[in-house]
């Protein structure tokens, strides 16, 4: 386990399968997801056993309140990941409350942790991640942990009846001051 001071982060179990496919099947959270369509528990199932337990290029965690220790928060991970140019996808939602991206820190410091794990101790150049543009919440969070934006895909993801761009934002292990600790 990985701790914080309002979060940890642990490895996904099954029994978090549930509560993470009714946060991914939300619409509100599920707009700014990859994933377009409602997930079903062999969904759910799936996913766990091939990138979760299966894929030694995914490493996943639940996000759980330290305060509340067996209360799930969330999830996060590194996805992707290129062991041979070291960088990785970097996945993340909070479905406390409802939150998606929060205002009371969670998030941030789950990124932070996720982070310090990725660059200190797998040793990460770059992490990266791919958000529409109309995904502010994360933009916002991104750009306050000093992302910068790599590239711009036009037209991307076809959503409310038009075409988004997405934003490439990446972090970079010399730009993050935690990894050097």
């Amino acid at each position: 386990m990985i701790q914080g001071q309002k979060v940890s982060l642990r490895a996904v179990s099954r029994s978090d399968l549930p509560l993470l496919m009714e946060w991914r099947n939300q619409e509100s959270f599920r707009q700014y997801f990859r994933e377009y369509r409602e997930l079903n528990m062999e969904h759910q199932e799936n996913w766990f056993s091939k990138f979760v337990v299966g894929d030694d290029r995914t490493i996943m965690f639940s996000v759980v309140l330290n305060d509340a220790p067996h209360t799930l928060a969330g999830c996060c991970g590194l996805c992707y990941i290129n062991w041979a140019d070291r960088n990785a996808d970097l996945s993340l939602y909070i479905g406390h409350q409802n939150a998606y991206i929060d205002q009371e820190g969670l998030a941030e410091e789950a990124c932070r942790l996720l982070f310090s794990y990725g660059f200190g101790e797998l040793g990460l150049h770059k992490i990266w991640t791919e958000i529409y543009e109309f995904d502010t919440p994360k933009k916002d969070l991104y750009t306050q942990l000093g992302f910068h934006q790599d590239g711009l895909l036009r037209e991307q993801y076809f959503h409310r009846g038009r075409w988004w761009n997405a934003r490439i934002l990446s972090l970079l292990a010399s730009e993050y001051p935690l990894a050097a600790e």
